[in-house]
């Protein structure tokens, strides 16, 4: 291991880091096989499974901003403009559920600094405003109707605030940042998710604000060690863009330089970061492989704040399902924004386009008709056979023996079906392994190529046109370990857009 690898340990074990990290060292001595073994025995923590699981999760983007019509607001706006006519959390829990969607993220402030909730910290907030004659509380509310229909609920706060005097005077600030965070972390039950972006400017003395985020990182762990912390945090990466679109490989398992603080550091810009060129270029200069998992975030409309010249552009409901399928089906998170129009409400073409949503993904995924179905692999550890793979447990999964990185699994499905989709998981509490894979169909005297895809990680969703057929098998041609497959589904998506 090189001196400045073991200087970077070193110093992470002395400040204790926490026991679910997983980190491990990769340097310019390791061989190719041996980067590629490592890569692919570094797994999740709890937290991060949990959110993986989540899949599909929601934005909901309210504020000052709403009100002014505007995506960023100066901080300098008249509390008194705050004032939905008829707010209701509840509808906004109603349609997201519809949509199929599990976690709800509500931006408690954005970097105008108007908080949605009536802080002790400053003036700026709803208790100066209007709505419910000052005693009213957004987070409050949204918080109250996501337990009540049994969906996660996260919250945004942004560390650039472009009211508080003390921005950019950063001990100062970034204490007072802390106190809004606790705020948040203590008064409205379980936080699933903290999402912070990275947006920092100059503060009224002319400095910029330095934030510091593994202080920020410490309180959530100590005030909800369960939540996740997204984005600019060590749990969750952003894919890199935000128009929805996910990359064709998406690893999990990435280099960084820093596994105390990378998340500050971290490129989302790299075309496949976890790939094999990607991981040896990183050796070369000494870093750390994290599991590091994507989020694609986009809003269901042009902007992320509420503006009523695009009522008409809510995106359509192909647009909504390639998005899906790319994200969800590309082994990331999707993070869909929808925002609240000034009544306080979601838009009616809004609300009817997640009830589409949902009313297809339903009728695409409620049917598997692979489950129960007879499998067989050319290669099997003992423990863990193929038909593993369609008994519907989470926890149950196929693998070969040790030393073995390509099989087939043969499947019979007790005949003839007729399926346009095929999901597949890897069992990632062993680590995300799979590089390359074939999905074939027998035609009554060969096998015919359906679909080939890379990875896979928590889910791969595959689309083609209708097959019909009894025997399907599925293909890794590639992996950096011994495989593993959790669930193998297939799917008849309903006819229509």
């Amino acid at each position: 291991m090189s001196v400045v690898l073991l200087a970077v340990l070193s110093c992470v074990l002395a400040q204790g880091a926490p026991s679910d990290w997983h980190f491990v060292p990769i340097t310019p001595e390791d061989r190719m096989e041996d980067i590629i073994r490592k890569a692919a025995h570094v797994t999740p923590s709890p937290r991060q499974l949990a959110w993986q699981k989540l899949e599909f999760t929601a934005f909901v983007h309210f504020g000052m901003n709403t009100f002014t019509d505007r995506e960023w607001g100066e901080g300098n706006e008249d509390e008194k403009l705050f004032n939905p006519t008829d707010f209701d959390a509840r509808q906004w829990v109603r349609a997201i559920k519809a949509a199929g969607i599990k976690l709800l993220i509500v931006t408690a402030k954005h970097h105008d600094g108007f908080c949605l909730w009536p802080s002790k910290y400053t003036e700026h907030c709803v208790r100066n405003s209007p709505w419910k004659n000052g005693k009213g509380d957004v987070v409050r509310e949204v918080s109250d109707a996501c337990r009540e229909a049994g969906i996660k609920f996260g919250v945004y706060l942004s560390p650039w605030d472009r009211h508080e005097p003390s921005y950019g005077d950063s001990p100062n600030y970034n204490q007072y940042f802390k106190n809004q965070l606790t705020e948040l972390l203590t008064n409205y039950g379980e936080i699933a998710e903290a999402w912070f972006d990275g947006a920092c400017g100059e503060g009224p003395n002319g400095k910029r604000q330095e934030y510091d985020f593994r202080s920020y990182y410490d309180l959530i762990r100590k005030l909800q060690p369960k939540a996740a912390i997204s984005i600019m945090g060590p749990d969750v990466r952003w894919c890199g863009n935000e128009s929805g679109t996910g990359r064709e490989s998406e690893w999990s398992v990435v280099p960084v330089s820093d596994p105390t603080m990378y998340a500050v550091s971290f490129d989302c810009s790299q075309d496949e970061p976890g790939s094999r060129e990607a991981l040896k270029l990183a050796a070369e200069k000494g870093a750390f492989l994290v599991w590091y998992p994507a989020q694609v975030d986009t809003s269901i409309r042009p902007g992320w704040f509420y503006h009523a010249s695009e009522d008409n552009q809510v995106r359509s409901l192909d647009e909504l399902l390639d998005i899906y399928y790319g994200s969800v089906g590309g082994n990331s998170q999707l993070l869909l924004n929808i925002p609240p129009d000034r009544r306080g409400r979601l838009h009616d073409n809004d609300v009817k386009r997640l009830e589409e949503l949902g009313q297809v993904l339903h009728a695409t995924f409620a049917d598997d008709l692979a489950k129960g179905a007879k499998a067989r692999a050319s290669n099997s550890s003992r423990r863990h056979p193929a038909a593993k793979t369609v008994d519907g447990k989470e926890q149950t999964y196929w693998t070969t023996e040790d030393g073995v990185t390509t099989a087939a699994i043969e499947y019979d499905l007790a005949g003839p079906r007729t399926f346009n989709r095929a999901a597949l998981q890897e069992y990632i509490e062993e680590g995300q392994r799979v590089e390359e894979f074939f999905l074939d169909a027998w035609d009554g005297s060969q096998w015919k190529q359906i679909a080939r895809a890379t990875t896979i990680g928590h889910k791969r969703l595959l689309r083609f046109d209708d097959v019909t057929a009894q025997r399907v098998r599925v293909r890794i041609t590639q992996s950096r370990d011994c495989p593993t497959l959790s669930h193998f589904g297939l799917y008849r998506a309903p006819a229509g857009p």
